[in-house]
């Protein structure tokens, strides 16, 4: 935790503290001459949410209130989390432990929905409620997006054919004037269609889910789908899936509760995981520069990888990377963790060598101690990373490492994360290694690595959406591969064509007047 309290005679200047201040999100408390918290606010980047507030042009363009919010800041506090929906959740927790005098919202008593189920009935159902009382019930959330939330209820009860009717024990009367097992899947164990065990079972599956166990293969089925459903050209179908991925990942998006008072995570980097974890894998240093790749393949359509940067333990989203397959034209995990492997640590060297050409000309080290010795030394345009992670088990890591050894980078620590038992895998070993799930470093892999199958399938999505859009074109009479081509290079997406007039569309090679003029009115139809 930053900040003194006390009283002090000479306001402070925060400029040095504003150079320390860490980039992640979080939540900050403001604090008067005496110590009392005057306001509570959440940011994306605390660093530069922070420095806002001491800059000279704010506080001269900011209205009387925030003048004197400024005015009054003496001393601050953060406490840094792990992603705007933890913020948002801790900075209503403290609003409501301290009910600041400059925030104007979130003093009253509203609460972030929670999902409730209770299984000691005897067909339990999923219910939202703002309160978590001591019931014996299995509760979850809190949730941020409560739209999201809405609709991924309604998607898992359809999912699971869970029952939604409000009665206790429902029956035959009830069952005559519900019909939800033709209208939402409803498995209506209430009448005897399915079993109450076999019923139960289902809802037990669901819970599981909301847990987050099975997410991931749930998740890629559901990719699958959507991409199955465009390529059929069904792209209703196809939107809809879309819609209930987007609305999964919001709601399932991890984020803790923060008690009153206590337990609140301070401004703090991780350096005791990164310590243990460097212990752990037999590195000669802490791993502060991490990378990791994973490869998203839902269909042969798109295949796509993504590289996550870590350092010091924080996301460096700066530095994400991503890659469409030059080489792969399959669905081949290990040629394409081979592939972009190749082009990142290639890219690196180059870039290196020719920033360094004098000290690699005479240098007789071993490639992977030079290029450490010129990242510490801030000469490397791209600092080699101290441990690279790929996403899967031993073909993808056996890929990987055979690249490296290619480039002259056998030396640089490798490993494989493996989903099913968290088993890491290092190269042409054949056991592997497994660190007990409560270790804040193998906390720090798993971290990692679900940030690149994040950015990968975010990727893959974006790829797909903007297919599905283009192919809006293909239903345009007399649109051709090559004129389509030419459209989008000239305009940029569908979007820019459909606003277009006829004599914007003429500029482009191989549209003529009559070919404009068709394509206008054709998306002039509505």
């Amino acid at each position: 935790m930053q900040g003194e309290m006390g009283m002090q005679d000479k306001k402070p200047d925060f400029r040095e503290r504003m150079r320390q201040m860490t980039t992640q999100p979080g939540v900050y408390l403001m604090k008067d001459r005496i110590g009392n918290t005057i306001y509570v606010g959440k940011a994306k980047n605390l660093k530069k949410r922070l420095s806002s507030y001491f800059m000279p042009s704010r506080k001269a363009k900011a209205d009387l209130k925030t003048r004197t919010l400024i005015g009054s800041i003496w001393d601050f506090e953060t406490h840094v989390v792990r992603n705007e929906e933890e913020a948002l959740i801790l900075e209503s927790k403290l609003i409501k432990q301290y009910r600041p005098r400059y925030n104007v919202s979130l003093r009253d008593d509203k609460r972030f929905w929670l999902v409730r189920v209770q299984l000691k009935t005897e067909l339990p159902r999923f219910e939202l409620t703002r309160l978590r009382r001591d019931d014996g019930a299995k509760y979850f959330g809190p949730f941020v997006h409560s739209t999201a939330l809405k609709a991924t209820l309604e998607w898992l009860n359809n999912a699971f054919g869970l029952r939604t009717c409000g009665q206790k024990s429902p029956g035959e009367h009830e069952y005559k004037h519900c019909h939800a097992d033709v209208i939402r899947n409803c498995t209506a164990p209430c009448v005897g269609k399915i079993s109450v065990e076999d019923y139960r079972a289902r809802v037990m599956e669901a819970v599981d889910f909301l847990d987050g166990k099975g997410k991931r293969e749930r998740f890629a089925h559901l990719r699958e789908e959507m991409q199955e459903a465009a390529e059929r050209m069904d792209f209703e179908k196809a939107a809809e899936l879309r819609d209930v991925i987007q609305n999964l990942e919001k709601t399932l998006s991890p984020a803790r509760q923060f008690s009153r008072g206590r337990g609140v995570p301070t401004t703090v980097k991780p350096t005791e995981d990164l310590a243990d974890l460097g212990e752990y894998l037999g590195l000669d240093r802490p791993p502060v520069v991490m990378e990791c790749f994973d490869i998203s393949n839902v269909s042969s359509t798109h295949i796509v990888a993504s590289m996550v940067r870590f350092h010091e333990g924080a996301p460096d989203n700066q530095n994400y990377r991503r890659y469409r397959m030059k080489t792969v034209e399959s669905q081949d995990d290990f040629a394409s963790m081979a592939e972009v492997v190749r082009r990142r640590y290639s890219r690196i060297l180059m870039e290196s060598q020719r920033a360094n050409r004098a000290f690699f000309e005479r240098n007789q080290e071993p490639l992977v101690e030079a290029m450490r010795k010129i990242g510490d030394e801030g000469k490397s345009p791209i600092r080699m990373p101290d441990l690279v992670i790929v996403d899967g088990g031993k073909g993808q890591l056996s890929a990987a490492y055979a690249e490296l050894k290619a480039l002259g980078l056998g030396e640089l620590p490798i490993v494989g994360l493996a989903k099913q038992h968290e088993e890491i895998f290092f190269p042409g070993e054949s056991e592997s290694l497994r660190i007990d799930h409560s270790q804040g470093a193998l906390k720090l892999m798993q971290r990692i690595r679900d940030e690149a199958h994040r950015y990968a399938n975010n990727y893959n999505e974006l790829l797909l959406r903007k297919r599905m859009s283009e192919s809006l074109l293909d239903d345009v009479p007399g649109m051709s591969e090559v004129r389509k081509r030419a459209l989008l290079q000239h305009f940029g997406s569908v979007a820019e064509i459909k606003k277009a007039d006829a004599r914007a569309l003429q500029k482009v090679d191989g549209i003529g007047p009559k070919s404009a003029e068709s394509i206008v009115a054709w998306f002039q139809r509505g």
